[in-house]
């Protein structure tokens, strides 16, 4: 799949930067180790409702804390949590520590919802991993849009709920 995000980049992405650097798991393990760039930092989260019926990739900017239980008020959706990683590679074709906007090529059903935060839409530029967490991709607004009609998602865009700190 790397190969078909690699020709879609290519392709259709318009201008986009590619920046390799360590491998990165975690939000602090990015800032210290993405090279600067501009656009927005972001943080992925794939959940699941209660039943495991429901499944959504969730996309904040890097710092927001997120009010899962009032998420799930919102969508609506029973009792959010994290999915597993089993769920997440059945799903999304991913392991943990590389999701991104980028794993809804491997959901050609969109059985996955995507929630994207209005701050996350309204960014000029976004940073995402390319299917692996050893690289960061920035990509325009326009872009995005046109990977999303690529995969055939359509976003819900709101603001997602924060956590108080």
């Amino acid at each position: 799949m790397q190969e078909t995000l690699s020709r879609w980049l290519a392709s259709s992405a318009g201008e986009y930067r590619l920046a390799e650097h360590p491998a990165v798991h975690t939000i602090g393990e990015a800032l210290l180790h993405v090279p600067p760039m501009p656009g927005l930092m972001v943080k992925n989260l794939f959940l699941r409702d209660e039943k495991g019926r429901r499944h959504f990739l969730v996309i904040v900017p890097f710092d927001r804390r997120i009010d899962v239980a009032a998420l799930g008020w919102l969508l609506p959706a029973s009792k959010l949590s994290m999915a597993s990683p089993e769920r997440l590679q059945r799903h999304l074709g991913i392991a943990p520590g590389a999701v991104s906007l980028f794993a809804l090529l491997h959901d050609s059903t969109q059985a996955v919802e995507l929630v994207l935060d209005q701050a996350v839409w309204d960014a000029g530029h976004l940073q995402a991993h390319p299917l692996r967490n050893t690289a960061t991709v920035l990509l325009s607004h326009a872009a995005l849009v046109r990977f999303l009609a690529h995969t055939g998602h359509v976003p819900r865009i709101l603001t997602v709920p924060s956590a108080p700190a």
